[in-house]
């Protein structure tokens, strides 16, 4: 497989004031949704497509988070991008500290297909900015937080996005697809 066979995919969950998590970034209560829309979807395979991702990047506090409310990421391969020291029991966790294009067109686009980072708003804003996302994918929750932790905060340019999918659930998220347009 060769580096260009490969995607990296951004994948955000967020309010629709784009947060991704309250300030205290420890309550996680606004993801449950007692909303119903009649005419959203419901996945016959809600994981089929986690089934399709290769490996996943995450950033040290999510990495934290995940390991606080329950281990989502199963035994699909995941890196953690950080500068602190961890130590792990996970034989799929691995840790990284350096240049992050060096670490994704280097690393992974030679050895995944279907890369998928998923936390946090600092590890998307730097995927953006270095260029090395192919696609965007934000879950959107029905709530407005006010404040928090954005998605995406001061990216250094605007950047172009061509919109491939809108999927709105019956529990009122609604999941929008882009494409990262390339300059």
């Amino acid at each position: 497989m060769s580096a260009d066979d490969s995607k990296v995919t951004i994948h955000m969950v967020s309010s629709l004031d784009f947060f991704i998590a309250r300030k205290e970034g420890d309550d996680f209560t606004w993801l449950e949704s007692s909303d119903t829309y009649e005419m959203g979807v419901v996945d016959e395979d809600p994981d089929a497509e986690l089934k399709t991702i290769d490996c996943w990047v995450i950033g040290s506090r999510t990495y934290e988070t995940a390991l606080e409310l329950g281990w989502p990421y199963g035994d699909i391969r995941t890196f953690v991008l950080t500068h602190r020291d961890f130590s792990t029991e996970r034989e799929n966790v691995s840790f990284y500290a350096g240049d992050l294009k060096t670490f994704v067109q280097g690393k992974l686009k030679p050895r995944y297909k279907n890369i998928w980072v998923v936390g946090g708003g600092q590890v998307a804003k730097e995927c953006i900015d270095l260029q090395l996302a192919d696609d965007l994918r934000i879950t959107m929750a029905p709530v407005l937080l006010g404040d928090g932790v954005s998605f995406v905060d001061h990216l250094k340019k605007e950047q172009a996005l061509h919109l491939k999918d809108v999927v709105a659930r019956k529990n009122g998220f609604v999941e929008l697809w882009y494409e990262i347009r390339k300059e």
